[in-house]
């Protein structure tokens, strides 16, 4: 019988998320399969920090605690970082990346974004689901201010 024909949650979500590891630089880590509900929130309560211990409070989150100083230690470079956290958010996001696509991805300009949806909230609802464009009106009623002509 396996987990998945039991009636344990537990059992069930440890058989679907693997639980691979990979050694980086020395550190073994589970590979991630999701992401913590918790970093959403993190993310967008840190967005704008540029602090150190806020980045590696990100990095426990995802990759384990102590992960990012241990990193640091064994050398690790900024490109080495961006790709590693590349792969790791690709994995979360269920669209595994190889190293060496996570090293192109960074490469190429688009960093830790593999993976991931579109980040700014914004951009996102301002596309259409359908064509990808902008969204039309649903009715020619005024869900705005009663002004009558524009301030431009």
């Amino acid at each position: 019988m396996t987990a998945r024909e039991t009636e344990s949650w537990d059992a069930f979500w440890s058989e679907v998320s693997r639980g691979d590891t990979e050694t980086i630089r020395g550190v073994t880590i589970a590979v991630p399969t999701d992401i913590p509900l918790i970093v959403d929130r993190r993310v967008q309560e840190l967005q704008d920090s540029a602090e150190e211990d806020d980045v590696a409070e990100l990095v426990s989150l995802i990759f384990g605690i102590d992960c990012m100083e241990q990193w640091r230690e064994n050398g690790m470079g900024l490109t080495e970082f961006q790709t590693v956290l590349t792969w790791g958010l690709a994995h979360a996001a269920g669209k595994p990346l190889t190293f060496a696509e996570a090293y192109d991805v960074v490469q190429n300009g688009e960093g830790a974004k593999a993976g991931k949806a579109q980040p700014n909230r914004a951009a996102r609802r301002a596309q259409s689901s359908g064509t990808g464009g902008p969204s039309k009106r649903t009715s020619n009623g005024s869900t705005g201010s009663k002004r009558k002509r524009s301030r431009t």
